[in-house]
C-alpha cells in the first residue's frame, strides 16, 4: 500500500478534488473569476438540457469521431500488417511513421494551418500541379472544407498511434497459430479474421477507446486551424466549453456540462473495459 500511495494522493489531488470542486460549483451561479455565488440548485443542468448548440457542438464532436476514428484505425492496422513482418530499414520507417504522434497537437494545427493557406501553402500547390490548372480552395472557410481540414489533421497526427499499438499486439500473436492456419490453406485474410483478429481484439478496443477520449475532447487542432469557425461549423464540445467559460465567463454552466460529460463518459468507459475483462 505505501508503494501506490504517492500515485493514489496525485490521483486525487489532480483528478477527484477538482471534478468535486466542479460538482459543487454546477449548483452555484458564480461568473467569471467571482469567487462566491447563489445557489440555484439544478438550473444549470435545466439549461443544459435545453441548450441547442451545446447539442450542436456535442454532435460534430460525434461526426468527426465518427469519420476520423475509423481511418485512423483501417490505416493503422493496414500499417502494422505490412511492418509486422522483418523489412529492409523497417525500425527506421516505423520511427518516422510514429513522428507525427510526437508533435504536439497545437502546432500540428498551426503547421496545417499553414499548409492549408489558399494563397501558398503546399496542399492547394499539389492539388494545381496535379490538375494542371490553378486551384484556390478555401480549407478553412467554405463550405464543408473546415470539417475536412480537421478530419485530415487528425487522422495524420493520430493513425501513427493506432499503427504503434497494433504493430506490437500483432507481435504478440502465437506464430505457431498463424503458421499452422496457413499450413492447413487458410487464406491471409482468414488468418487475420479467424487468428490475429481475435488474439488483438482486447487492445484493440484499449486502442480505440483511448483515441474514442481523445476525439471526444479536441480543441487544439480545431482551435488552431478555424477557432471553431466559420460561425460554429466546426465547434467541437471542448471549443464551445472553452468558449463558454473564457469568454462567456459562464463558469457554473461550464461545470455543470462537466459533470454530466464525465459521468456519461465514464460510464461508457466502465461498460467497455468491462467487455475487454470478459473476451479475456
Amino acid at each position: 500500500m505505501a508503494y501506490v500511495a504517492p500515485a493514489v494522493f496525485v490521483l486525487v489531488l489532480v483528478g477527484l478534488l477538482p471534478f468535486l470542486w466542479s460538482i459543487w460549483v454546477s449548483f452555484l451561479n458564480l461568473a467569471g473569476s467571482t469567487r462566491s455565488g447563489d445557489f440555484v440548485g439544478l438550473a444549470n443542468y435545466q439549461k443544459l438540457l435545453s441548450d441547442t448548440k451545446l447539442w450542436a457542438a456535442l454532435g460534430r464532436t460525434f461526426l468527426i469521431m465518427a469519420v476520423a476514428l475509423p481511418v485512423q484505425l483501417v490505416l493503422g492496422m493496414l500499417l502494422a500488417l505490412h511492418f509486422q513482418a522483418e523489412r529492409p530499414g523497417k525500425k527506421l520507417f516505423v520511427a518516422l511513421l510514429a513522428l507525427p504522434a510526437v508533435i504536439s497537437p497545437m502546432v500540428a494545427g498551426s503547421m496545417w494551418r499553414l499548409m492549408f493557406d489558399h494563397r501558398f501553402g503546399p496542399v492547394n500547390q499539389m492539388i494545381s500541379a496535379f490538375t494542371e490548372k490553378p486551384v484556390v480552395l478555401l480549407w478553412v472557410v467554405k463550405g464543408s472544407l473546415p470539417f475536412w481540414s480537421i478530419v485530415v489533421a487528425e487522422v495524420w497526427q493520430w493513425t501513427p498511434f493506432m499503427f504503434i499499438i497494433l504493430l506490437a499486439a500483432i507481435a504478440n500473436v502465437d506464430r505457431d497459430q498463424m503458421q499452422a492456419a496457413a499450413l492447413d490453406g487458410a487464406h491471409r485474410r482468414h488468418v487475420f479474421w479467424y487468428v490475429v483478429l481475435p488474439a488483438i481484439r482486447p487492445v484493440l478496443i484499449i486502442a480505440v477507446l483511448i483515441r474514442a477520449l481523445d476525439l471526444f475532447r479536441l480543441f487544439d487542432v480545431v482551435w488552431q486551424l478555424t477557432k471553431g469557425g466559420p460561425g460554429n461549423r466546426t465547434e467541437t464540445i471542448s471549443v464551445y466549453m472553452y468558449i463558454q467559460g473564457f469568454q462567456g465567463f459562464q463558469t457554473s454552466y461550464v461545470a455543470a456540462i462537466v459533470v454530466v460529460l464525465a459521468i456519461v463518459l465514464s460510464s461508457v468507459l466502465m461498460l467497455a473495459l468491462r467487455r475487454v475483462r470478459l473476451d479475456r
